[in-house]
């Protein structure tokens, strides 16, 4: 697999010629084989960036691409002879028959169906389509963002740049995680303004390394910092809070924002989270199998992606699984001085302790059916405090080992109960970086393929920023963004606010 292509079999031929063709669902040959005209080497699928599934290729020399009919005139090819003409024509007629009828069952189901048919553009339309995303997430670790071309048909990330926040920023933004504190008020107002600043910063990066000036963006799509996710409760709407500034941010850049994603799915009776498994569904959902999608942030989230043939019968789930990088951050930097555990390699040296790890399971949302979605509201440095004041001290390595234990086991749970036929998980978010962290969730799911999300061609760090770049084009366009599978709202609805420049 290569980045965009997905699975792809390249032929070396003579004279430093090369012919590859991509997007297959399944590959017959090994690399290093001989292979001759007419010999099957793969089936035409829809891996990678691909929109449906098609055959991609391309004639390359030297590396260098190459238009294959130029090359094919060139090559002295033998002319269809007066006798085969006919029978030429016959077949050719046909396939260009099945071809329009294929196209036009694409446009009418995108029509029909709009959010669910997860075509990702105009598929007659070539022009460059840019977005911006930025993600801040539950980790509080820093800002990512991309640039995206949605204007081919499908997702190409241009430009990827990152920063850590401030010091006194990530610790007022932690502040404010907490429900206790004076003057909140006034404080998450200048955190808000702490936050575009931040946010600008990063699509200055983003701009310099594409080189590209602001005027073709068509739009920047930012999450906000979320400090309180209370969806349903209190007065049977609840509500969810991310700080931001969008304002602030499209008078810094020049460019429009889209931001707010979340509560227009709550008003709806949802849950406002989580909102990217449609966009997890169409980069990484497959034809003919169920793919599961686990984003390991501050919070684990999963997307379950049935075949997209029976997408009719079977919607797509999401939730929040438990929490992920939020408490093993949160004790990485309590005992080491470190803001994460780089690698595992901490939580490697250390035990899982089995009290410890049965009582932080016995945790009530663990049980709870979805749709739900949680948050540092309850997974919480306090909530580990509760848990460890029971049992007798423990050594922080084995601390360590056990929180990456619950995060590993919670998702594995959940992987079994919500789709247990899948032979596919896909890893994104900071936790895909976990080394000991993969290595046990393969252990604790031995019959799935677990993979970081960049072996399907978008690397982790990448997946949530181009999700809110995704979301943004859909609220620009007037489409849904979320899922009511997902989320349990009323129906589908169009998220988020834009601020113009």
């Amino acid at each position: 697999q290569q980045n965009g292509y997905g699975n792809i079999v390249i032929i070396g031929h003579r004279n430093g010629q090369q012919t590859a063709y991509a997007h297959l669902s399944r590959i017959d040959v090994k690399e290093g084989q001989a292979v001759s005209q007419g010999q099957s080497i793969g089936a035409v699928g829809a891996t990678g960036w691909a929109t449906g599934p098609h055959l991609h290729f391309e004639f390359r020399i030297n590396g260098e691409y190459h238009d294959p009919t130029t090359i094919a005139q060139q090559d002295g090819g033998q002319p269809i002879s007066a006798a085969a003409r006919s029978a030429f024509e016959r077949v050719a007629k046909a396939t260009r028959t099945e071809l329009a009828a294929a196209f036009s069952v694409v446009q009418a189901s995108a029509e029909r169906r709009c959010c669910g048919a997860f075509l990702l553009g105009d598929l007659t339309s070539m022009a460059a389509e840019l977005f911006i995303g930025l993600m801040s997430g539950t980790s509080l670790d820093g800002v990512d963002g991309v640039v995206a071309d949605f204007g081919e048909g499908a997702i190409a990330v241009r430009a990827h740049a990152s920063a850590p926040f401030p010091a006194a920023l990530r610790e007022e933004l932690l502040a404010l995680n907490r429900p206790e504190g004076t003057d909140e008020l006034h404080r998450a107002a200048l955190a808000g303004n702490g936050l575009a600043r931040a946010y600008a910063d990063v699509v200055g990066r983003l701009l310099a390394t594409a080189g590209q000036d602001a005027a073709p963006i068509v739009a920047i799509g930012a999450h906000g910092q979320t400090v309180r996710h209370r969806p349903g409760e209190f007065d049977g709407t609840g509500y969810t809070l991310q700080l931001n500034n969008p304002a602030l941010l499209a008078e810094l850049t020049g460019i429009d924002v889209v931001a707010d994603f979340r509560t227009r799915d709550l008003a709806a009776g949802g849950q406002g989270a989580p909102l990217v498994p449609a966009f997890h569904a169409a980069l990484f959902g497959r034809a003919d199998e169920t793919v599961v999608v686990l984003n390991l942030g501050g919070i684990a989230n999963l997307s379950v992606l049935p075949p997209a043939a029976q997408v009719e019968s079977r919607a797509v789930l999401g939730f929040d699984c438990g929490p992920a990088n939020a408490l093993m951050d949160h004790w990485c930097q309590q005992h080491r001085g470190m803001p994460f555990d780089a690698g595992g390699t901490w939580a490697a040296s250390g035990q899982v302790h089995p009290g410890l790890l049965a009582r932080l399971l016995a945790e009530p949302y663990f049980a709870r059916p979805a749709p739900k979605s949680t948050g540092r509201d309850l997974f919480h440095p306090e909530w580990l405090a509760a848990a460890l004041a029971q049992e007798a001290p423990l050594a922080p390595q084995d601390v360590q080992a056990t929180l990456a234990e619950l995060t590993a086991e919670s998702a594995a749970r959940a992987v079994r109960e919500a789709a247990g036929e899948a032979r596919t998980l896909i890893v994104c978010g900071g936790g895909a970086l976990n080394a000991h962290l993969m290595a046990r969730l393969a252990a604790l799911l031995p019959g799935l393929a677990v993979l970081s999300s960049e072996a399907r061609g978008l690397p982790p760090q990448q997946v949530e920023a181009t999700a809110f770049a995704w979301l943004a084009r859909r609220t620009v366009r007037r489409e849904p963004g979320n899922l009511a599978s997902v989320t349990g709202a009323r129906g589908a609805r169009v998220l988020g606010a834009v601020y113009p420049a």
